[in-house]
């Protein structure tokens, strides 16, 4: 199939990008490379470094793609970020979204996979684990922009007839995720642990997460090509683990002798939150392979392999 994967250079969409060229798809790549990295780029793929706010420009992408599939992973994922600036958090994930969707019919595409959000979109849990049928309280303007695609997706659906699959994923981490910001925990913690410096977490650590693993998240991007039409589905383990457990789990494994500095929780942030995944499991056929623990031996690698050694990430 000709498929377009926006945010093709970043962390999650590279591997998507990996995957479905191994599968023997056409891939074109819409990136700029603003969180993303040319390093990631498969080179078999088709690249554009364009924002997909540039409609005019991303008209002449999909005019000339012509794709049957959409993958979209362009966004901004910052938590925070999206607190402290929620007009540019919308300009990007809504509007730029849009811009995506408009293309979509005009060009005939098939189907639109968008990456969403179940770590945002519920807020705090009235129950765990977090089902689709769960009420939708975000508590960050992220959540809500997240949460907005969703619903144009159903109308764009309704209306046109655009095939989709909304993936709420939770808590994703693995190799080439990002540790300059101030999303990733277990990127930051291993990055930090890496270069003996010191690290901060916030609250009381306590704080309960769903951590998939990338290749997981990938693996549901592959049977969304074929499935799930018309669904939002959640990605992720059902497990919940704490920010202090990631925290000991590295400590150990890396020889970490520090003790972490305190820090304030951020506005925006969740107590406790982890999915269930039923639902992808019976629509998509999807299971999950990879245990936390296998997750993190794999990361660890990967970020202490000598290909990705920087001055920042490197044994001292």
């Amino acid at each position: 199939m000709r498929i377009l994967v926006t945010g093709g250079a970043g962390f999650i969409g590279s591997h998507v990008v990996d995957r479905y060229i191994g599968l023997g798809h056409e891939v074109t790549v819409v990136d700029n490379l603003l969180a993303g990295k040319e390093k990631y780029l498969n080179p078999e793929a088709k690249f554009y470094q364009l924002d997909i706010r540039h409609q005019q420009e991303l008209e002449q992408v999909f005019r000339k793609g012509q794709f049957e599939i959409v993958n979209h992973h362009a966004a901004q994922i910052d938590v925070r970020k999206s607190v402290r600036d929620p007009l540019s958090d919308a300009d990007i994930n809504i509007c730029g979204s849009l811009i995506l969707l408009e293309g979509s019919l005009k060009y005939k595409v098939r189907k639109f996979i968008f990456a969403s959000s179940g770590g945002a979109v519920y807020g705090e849990p009235l129950y765990l684990p977090v089902d689709e049928d769960h009420p939708i309280d975000p508590g960050s303007p992220y959540g809500v922009s997240k949460h907005t695609l969703e619903h144009y997706l159903h109308l764009y659906s309704a209306l046109y007839g655009l095939k989709y699959t909304a993936l709420r994923y939770s808590n994703v981490y693995g190799p080439r995720q990002d540790y300059s910001g101030e999303a990733g925990v277990i990127a930051i913690f291993i990055s930090r642990m890496l270069s003996n410096d010191d690290l901060t977490i916030n609250g009381d650590g306590e704080q309960i997460r769903d951590y998939i693993y990338v290749d997981d998240v990938v693996d549901a991007n592959v049977k969304a090509l074929g499935g799930g039409d018309g669904e939002i589905l959640n990605i992720g383990t059902g497990r919940g683990i704490s920010v202090n457990t990631v925290f000991a789990k590295l400590k150990a494994m890396l020889g970490y002798r520090k003790d972490p500095l305190p820090a304030p929780l951020p506005l925006g942030d969740l107590r406790k939150i982890y999915l269930d995944n039923r639902k992808a499991k019976t629509s998509l056929g999807w299971q999950l392979k990879t245990s936390f623990e296998e997750g993190l031996v794999k990361t660890v690698q990967w970020f202490n392999s000598p290909a990705e050694k920087s001055p920042s990430v490197s044994k001292e």
